[in-house]
């Protein structure tokens, strides 16, 4: 199917996901609309596909005065409200309230709380939260003990910080400090239709799982990124997990209830939940995604964030394309990337 092609079906269904994506004029009108435009669908041979409001005018055409393309949709206006309350969270130096909050945003209570929640997979106070736990990360980096950081990174007392560590850290902060010393991992290597797969646990759940050619490349690639934890080769119960990581390859859709280790930054953690809601057979665009999480002008950060995924199939940044339907890099290969996509396909149809 051609891109155009895409783009009319898109009009049909008056999709306002694919709103700031592309836009249609028609040529019996004179007048260039949004994708999702609620006018009368004019007939396919009169309407043209341009990328931009600029492109449109210049192929003569004004702009439509019920969908008003070159003013923000309802949808980039919530994005952009979303964006901002995420970079007041960030600047704040005192925590703030929701009422605090949807004051400085301009939206009620109920309202940002709905959006906000819709846009980037947590609530506020949750990614507040993670901020904190962002910061106490980097405290422990710079300071001299545990307790200044905790301090410096404002929380109140060791106790309201000790009741979250181990969420915002993956371990005990002592753990984090020394590099994950002591931290035991069991792991195995398996084959699957798309070669060799590494599937690694901690106490939490599956931290790693990656794919290639070479098993022995892939026990050392666990190896250097985790140098200081003591690794063993997972027992029977284990193995079960892993035939349940390979089920997410050969039957997608099945073992979606796996427990997952995810350790990243807020802006990466944030990209993952966004694409673990992305349907099996299904497939979203970089821009897309920027545009979920509240950040519609972090196309390349979503991009890299994809980049970072270390649980392959788990979180499925497979599922993410170009915005002209191209695969794009998988860190794992581009016929890996093809060949699930092309089992999700035909799981769907």
């Amino acid at each position: 199917m051609s891109l155009a092609e895409d783009q009319w079906k898109a009009v049909v269904a008056r999709d306002k996901r694919q709103d700031g994506q592309f836009y249609y004029s028609v040529k019996t009108t004179g007048v260039y609309c949004r994708p999702s435009c609620a006018a009368r669908l004019a007939l396919r041979k009169n309407v043209a596909f341009h990328s931009t409001p600029e492109e449109a005018e210049r192929a003569g055409f004004r702009p439509c005065k019920r969908c008003r393309p070159k003013e923000a949709s309802l949808g980039e206006q919530h994005s952009l409200a979303v964006e901002k309350a995420c970079r007041v969270l960030e600047k704040a130096v005192e925590p703030l309230s929701l009422d605090q909050l949807a004051t400085v945003v301009g939206l009620s209570p109920y309202h940002l709380h709905r959006l906000f929640k819709a846009k980037t997979g947590v609530t506020p106070r949750a990614y507040s939260a993670a901020l904190k736990g962002k910061r106490v990360q980097d405290e422990l980096d710079r300071t001299a003990t545990v307790t200044e950081a905790i301090y410096s990174s404002g929380f109140n007392s060791n106790g309201r910080f000790y009741e979250s560590s181990s969420q915002m850290l993956g371990m005990t902060p002592t753990k984090f400090r020394s590099g994950g010393n002591g931290v035991s991992i069991r792991f195995a290597v398996a084959q699957c239709s798309l070669g060799s797969i590494l599937v690694a646990a901690a106490e939490k759940g599956i931290c790693a799982i990656s794919l290639g050619d070479d098993p022995d490349s892939l026990v050392h690639e666990l190896e250097n990124r985790f140098p200081k934890a003591n690794l063993a080769i997972g027992d029977q119960e284990f193995e079960r997990q892993v035939a349940k990581v390979i089920g997410l390859v050969e039957k997608p859709g099945t073992g979606m209830d796996l427990p997952l280790d995810i350790q990243g930054t807020l802006f990466q953690r944030r990209v993952w939940q966004a694409l673990r809601e992305i349907p099996v057979g299904k497939t979203a665009s970089y821009s897309e995604i920027a545009q979920r999480i509240g950040s519609p002008k972090s196309v390349r950060a979503v991009a890299r964030a994809c980049a970072s995924n270390t649980l392959a199939v788990a979180i499925p940044c497979h599922r993410v394309v170009r915005s002209d339907g191209a695969l794009s890099g998988y860190r794992w290969g581009a016929e890996r990337k093809k060949a699930l996509l092309s089992k999700e396909e035909l799981v769907t149809r």
